[in-house]
C-alpha cells in the first residue's frame, strides 16, 4: 500500500476528510506516484455522498510541502517529452482538487512552495501558521510553471503577484502571504491544526448542498463567460431541498440545524 498519500476519517466528525501528503523526511516533496495518487484519493473522496470537507496537510509539522522531489527529474522530467508526460499526471491531480465537490481547507505547517504552493491555491480555504513561508523560486531550475499550474495562482492572487513570485523567485514570509491574499487567515504555529479542523467543522455544519452549489457558482464565475439561464436557474434548485426546509425550521425554532443532504 502506497502510504505517501493517506486519508482518515475525523474520528468525531465522519463528515470530515483528511488527506496527507506524507514524505515528511524529504517535507513531503511530491514524486510522480504521489501526484498521481493524490488525483486518485480527490477523485473518490469527490463522489463521497457522505463527506462534507476535506483538509489537506503535510506530514512532520516542518511543510505542507515544497513541490517536486527535484531528485525524480534526472530521470521523470530530463526532457521535453518526460516533462509533458509528467505534467499531465501532475495536472490530473491538481484538477482533481479544482474540481472537487466538497470544500477543501488547506492546513498549511511551515514550507509551502513550488507545487505545495499549487496545491493550497486550489483549496477553498488556507490556513497557515506564523512562521509559515510560501513562494515559487523556480526560475533557480530554469524551471516554469505551465499555464495549468499558473492558472490558479493568478486567479488568486492576481498577475502582479505571480509575476513577483516566478519573476523574482521571492520567499514571503505568512504576513507577506495574507497581505497578497495567499492564504485566509495566520495564527500562532501550534494552533494551525485545530483552526484548520475548527474551519472544517464550521463548514460541515452547514447545509452540504449549498455549499457545493457555491463551489460550482465560484468556479462559473471565474470562467469570465456569460451564464446561460440555466446556470442562472440552478440558483434556485435550494428551495426544493430537505435541506433547505431543515435549514428554515431550525432557524424558527432557534435550535441547530442537522442538514441531510438531500
Amino acid at each position: 500500500m502506497d502510504e505517501t498519500i493517506l486519508v482518515a476519517r475525523d474520528e468525531a466528525n465522519p463528515a470530515i476528510a483528511t488527506v496527507t501528503l506524507n514524505r515528511p523526511d524529504k517535507l513531503n516533496a511530491m514524486t510522480r506516484p504521489m501526484w498521481q495518487r493524490l488525483g486518485e484519493v480527490m477523485r473518490t473522496l469527490s463522489a463521497d455522498e457522505a463527506l462534507r470537507c476535506i483538509v489537506i496537510r503535510g506530514a512532520g509539522g516542518r511543510a505542507f510541502s515544497p513541490g517536486n522531489d527535484i531528485g525524480e527529474f534526472a530521470t521523470e522530467r530530463g526532457n521535453a517529452v518526460q516533462g509533458k508526460a509528467y505534467g499531465a499526471v501532475l495536472h490530473g491531480a491538481l484538477g482533481a482538487i479544482a474540481g472537487c465537490r466538497h470544500p477543501v481547507v488547506a492546513q498549511i505547517d511551515g514550507l509551502c512552495v513550488g507545487g505545495g504552493l499549487e496545491i493550497a491555491a486550489l483549496c477553498d480555504l488556507r490556513i497557515c501558521g506564523a512562521s509559515s513561508r510560501f513562494g515559487a523560486p523556480i526560475n533557480k531550475l530554469g524551471l516554469v510553471m505551465a499555464h495549468a499550474e499558473l492558472a490558479a495562482l493568478v486567479q488568486l492572487a492576481g498577475r502582479a503577484v505571480a509575476a513577483e513570485l516566478l519573476l523574482e523567485g521571492r520567499i514571503l514570509n505568512a504576513d507577506e502571504a495574507l497581505a497578497r491574499h495567499l492564504v485566509h487567515r495566520v495564527v500562532a504555529d501550534d494552533q494551525v491544526a485545530a483552526e484548520a479542523h475548527a474551519a472544517a467543522a464550521r463548514i460541515a455544519a452547514g447545509a452540504p448542498l449549498a455549499a457545493r452549489w457555491h463551489k460550482q457558482f465560484l468556479r462559473e464565475l471565474a470562467g469570465g463567460q456569460p451564464l446561460s439561464e440555466v446556470q442562472r436557474d440552478e440558483a434556485y434548485r435550494c428551495y426544493d431541498s430537505e435541506d433547505f426546509r431543515i435549514g428554515v425550521a431550525a432557524f424558527l425554532a432557534k435550535t441547530a440545524p442537522v442538514f441531510v443532504g438531500r
